[in-house]
């Protein structure tokens, strides 16, 4: 039998030229940590600036410096609460004010745990639909007459957990369930003002809190994955690149699952169904009833 072919990692750099987003900006939320960082470095390596939104300034203010450092490009903390509409708006107005522009947003901002239904309370469900849900609308709302005028694009960072019925996530389903609906309306509403709005729904991706916290690593190896491994956080980046590339300026509205055909794999974060008929079994994954 031949050996395995694995899927390359390949960064964006070695395919677009490192100016397509010259004088570019970009506003994500989410931004200082995790994926919507790696997306915010991938832009920014094609010359764009950007603006990171979150909640915690000590956090944004390294990673902006990080990021300035890595792309030699300027990237400035805006702090502000996605559940807070004028919050938002400030954080967007302090963008303009340094760059005097937005063409790209990236909503990020998200949160997550593992637990099942019957212990979760209702303010657990409420909180990851805020953030998630309710944080992509506020954002949308902070940003549209901006992109409007740049004629920009939106790209919502979503997941692949609702694709399939995934034990104890029924929050973060119903919440990223409800971003994939948000984006295809405003495709839909703003694509005749030339404004496009696209979703990235990452799989599992090595090297982040979220694999880290609730994934069931031990149950699952390189052949789990069609493609021989896990995903890591630059194929997520080249992604984002491409959505925002004038490469991709004729598609709005879609989904774009980045999880090497995983998906189409029948398998969970946790072991099942031993997870939900003995809880004990993965009670140290487990968030205490909230």
């Amino acid at each position: 039998m031949s050996s395995r072919v694995v899927a390359p990692v390949t960064s964006s750099t070695d395919v677009f030229r490192p100016d397509i987003f010259k004088g570019r900006v970009l506003f994500c939320t989410g931004g200082g940590s995790g994926i919507c960082k790696a997306m915010t470095e991938g832009i920014m390596r094609h010359g764009a600036s950007a603006a990171i939104v979150g909640r915690k300034l000590d956090r944004l203010t390294e990673s902006a410096k990080e990021l300035s450092q890595a792309t030699g490009q300027i990237c400035i903390p805006a702090q502000a609460d996605v559940r807070q509409p004028h919050q938002l708006k400030e954080a967007v107005a302090k963008t303009i004010e340094k760059f005097g522009q937005i063409d790209f947003v990236i909503c990020g901002a998200a949160g997550n745990f593992l637990a099942p239904i019957d212990g979760m309370s209702e303010n657990a469900f409420k909180t990851v639909m805020e953030i998630d849900t309710m944080g992509t609308f506020n954002t949308i709302k902070a940003t549209l007459p901006h992109l409007r005028a740049s004629r920009g694009a939106y790209i919502h960072v979503s997941t692949t957990l609702h694709y399939k019925a995934t034990p104890y996530q029924v929050h973060v389903s119903a919440a990223k369930a409800g971003i994939d609906a948000l984006s295809a309306v405003l495709a839909v509403e703003e694509g005749p003002r030339g404004v496009r709005s696209n979703v990235v729904a990452p799989g599992p991706i090595g090297n982040t809190e979220g694999m880290s916290r609730l994934s069931n690593q031990a149950g699952r190896t390189v052949n789990s994955f069609p493609l021989g491994r896990i995903g890591h956080l630059q194929d997520v980046a080249n992604a984002a690149v491409f959505l925002f590339s004038d490469a991709a300026s004729y598609i709005s509205g879609q989904v774009l699952p980045v999880d090497g055909g995983s998906e189409h794999m029948r398998t969970f974060q946790l072991p099942y169904p031993q997870a939900v008929l003995d809880p004990d079994s993965v009670k140290h994954m487990i968030k205490p009833r909230l």
